[in-house]
């Protein structure tokens, strides 16, 4: 995707920062160092600028603390530290954009649907399946709320099934403001200014993403919203509007038989704009 960013959108290489979880790599993806890069990411864009964040790896939802939640689950990133990172994170995020830019988010994870809190839904849910039922050998990227707490309380020995008292035990400040703030301050916190964020994920609230087992793809891992999203830009050189790429990716995945289908959250102007920057003149 760095190859792609770089080449077809025109991003200058120096400002993308990558964050991976692989021996020898300079910044781990802790909770921590991706909100950190974030943060200083927002901190300098200024009107006009495109920005980009995409997520491959885990994800889970956890249960909601804002008042009259109808689902009672949020839905959470799981950096490789578990401190994780919420759809009230990216809501705040998204808030910080100063006007004329642009914020888009590409989730390959589990239970990514909604990942931006209060975000207009554009491409939801039309299946209620959870089955991960592929054509293809592939596991979920998930790890499921009891694992996470069982973790979490090795490491606090604090009897409780409250994850927000865990995370803050071994985050504090570092841990995610839905933890941090009383539910009703997150259920009076600003919305959404209009067309800032674009949030492209791998599949529905309710659903789980793929990973491919390598064992099965040459010897190489990836996740299947990821490598649909490469295929869809390599197959259609022209500009693609964000509701095309997702609509595109989902009919990728079905043909590759993989039960689960990406989600589009932005306004509606932004549903119809080109998928981050076409560069002029380039023929793209």
């Amino acid at each position: 995707m760095r190859d792609v960013l770089v080449k077809r959108f025109g991003f200058d290489h120096n400002h993308i920062e990558l964050l991976i979880d692989a021996p020898g790599s300079l910044v781990m993806p802790t909770g921590a160092n991706i909100k950190k890069v974030l943060d200083q990411m927002l901190k300098k864009a200024e009107p006009g600028d495109v920005l980009f964040f995409q997520y491959s790896g885990q994800g889970t939802r956890i249960p909601s603390a804002k008042p009259g939640h109808p689902f009672r689950q949020d839905e959470a990133i799981m950096p490789c530290d578990f401190n994780l990172i919420t759809d009230v994170d990216f809501q705040q995020l998204v808030n910080r954009l100063p006007k004329g830019a642009s914020f888009t988010i590409l989730s390959d994870s589990c239970h990514s649907g909604g990942l931006i809190d209060k975000e207009k839904e554009q491409i939801g849910p039309f299946s209620v399946t959870n089955d991960c039922t592929l054509q293809k050998s592939c596991s979920p990227k998930i790890i499921p709320l009891e694992s996470i707490l069982q973790h979490l309380t090795s490491q606090t020995s604090i009897n409780t099934s409250d994850i927000g008292t865990h995370l803050l035990e071994l985050f504090g400040a570092d841990a995610s403001h839905k933890f941090n703030l009383h539910p009703h301050e997150l259920d009076s916190s600003e919305s959404l200014k209009t067309d800032e964020g674009i949030l492209l994920s791998g599949c529905q609230a309710n659903e789980t993403s793929a990973d491919m087992n390598p064992m099965m793809t040459r010897g190489k891992a990836y996740g299947a919203f990821s490598d649909a999203v490469q295929m869809v830009l390599k197959d259609h050189l022209g500009s693609l509007n964000n509701k095309e790429v997702v609509l595109l990716a989902r009919k990728s995945l079905e043909e590759g038989g993989f039960a689960q289908h990406p989600c589009l959250y932005c306004s509606d102007e932004n549903a119809d704009a080109p998928f981050l920057w076409q560069p002029q003149g380039s023929g793209l």
